[in-house]
């Protein structure tokens, strides 16, 4: 509908996670009538986030250093790792307040309709960190929906003839939602009343 650098901002926001037509339209005239100053710090943010940010080489939570600050904090148990999809989701479960041990992200979850499997998720650098030999047990906290749940099983029926306990968040998150819209009282619930996992 509109050409040239409107255009092109229109159809770039629209590509973003969540931005449909309408919302991209209404952000790009938001920009285009802001301060000058407010767009240049928008860029300026959006440039460090690109330079900057990085994944972390023990867990794979965002980081700007080698290691997140969660890996680097010495007060987390090494004795659990909870497993999730994304970095978003971290966030989700420290905002709880009811984990102290420590994370891997697997940068998403097995969905054989999109061509996502095992190999292209974080799974091998998981099964090196359980040999590292401080763990015991093995949270999985991935999304409650159908990858999730083929996510879970996988990793249970890779872990748990190693020994490990394997256990699922419980009650109190819908089937089908996913953790990052969870409140934090039913995510705090969810994580003092997991289950084991049945491979």
């Amino acid at each position: 509908m509109y050409d040239g650098a409107l255009g092109d901002l229109i159809e770039e926001l629209g590509q973003l996670p969540g931005i449909g037509p309408k919302s991209a339209q209404r952000l790009a005239f938001h920009l285009l009538a802001a301060d000058g100053s407010d767009v240049e710090r928008l860029t300026s943010a959006l440039h460090r986030v690109k330079d900057q940010v990085r994944f972390c080489d023990v867990c794979g939570n965002v980081s700007e250093s080698e290691r997140c600050a969660i890996c680097r904090d010495q007060r987390r148990s090494a004795e659990l790792i909870c497993v999730v999809e994304e970095p978003k989701d971290v966030l989700a479960i420290e905002r709880t307040g009811e984990f102290r041990g420590s994370y891997h992200v697997l940068g998403g979850a097995i969905n054989p309709l999109e061509g996502i499997g095992p190999d292209d998720l974080r799974i091998r650098s998981l099964m090196s960190r359980l040999q590292g030999g401080e763990t015991k047990e093995l949270i999985i906290a991935t999304d409650p929906n159908t990858e999730g749940e083929a996510t879970a099983t996988y990793l249970a029926m890779l872990v748990k003839p190693m020994g490990f306990k394997v256990t699922r968040l419980a009650s109190g998150l819908p089937v089908g939602g996913d953790l990052e819209y969870a409140d934090e009282v039913t995510l705090g619930r969810a994580f003092s009343g997991r289950r084991d996992v049945d491979s």
